[in-house]
């Protein structure tokens, strides 16, 4: 591997680590929303929107970095993680 080579592989996963903090913002966001209106009772279709609407982005998005490979689908998922934790950390902090 030469120094373009390793530049491209860093910077193919600098965007995928974005990506995953990206999606996982947006997921857990969601999230929130849905639980939100589960505990409002503002109805089913709401909460069943919301919750296909955040797996089918996550699903598509994981399945695009997998076909990328191996080091990608890691690092998004660690950028998954990491919004994982931020949210978690800000819900604490709301609550």
């Amino acid at each position: 591997m030469n120094g373009e080579d390793l530049t491209l592989t860093l910077l193919a996963a600098a965007a995928a680590a974005a990506a995953g903090l990206g999606i996982g913002l947006a997921y857990f966001r969601l999230m929130r929303w849905t639980v939100a209106s589960v505990t409002a009772r503002q109805g089913w279709l709401l909460p069943v929107t919301l919750t296909v609407a955040r797996v089918a982005c996550a699903v598509a998005v994981f399945a695009v970095l997998a076909k990328l490979g191996a080091i990608p689908l890691l690092v998004a998922f660690a950028g998954f993680l990491a919004a994982r934790k931020i949210s978690v950390g800000a819900a604490r902090g709301a609550a």
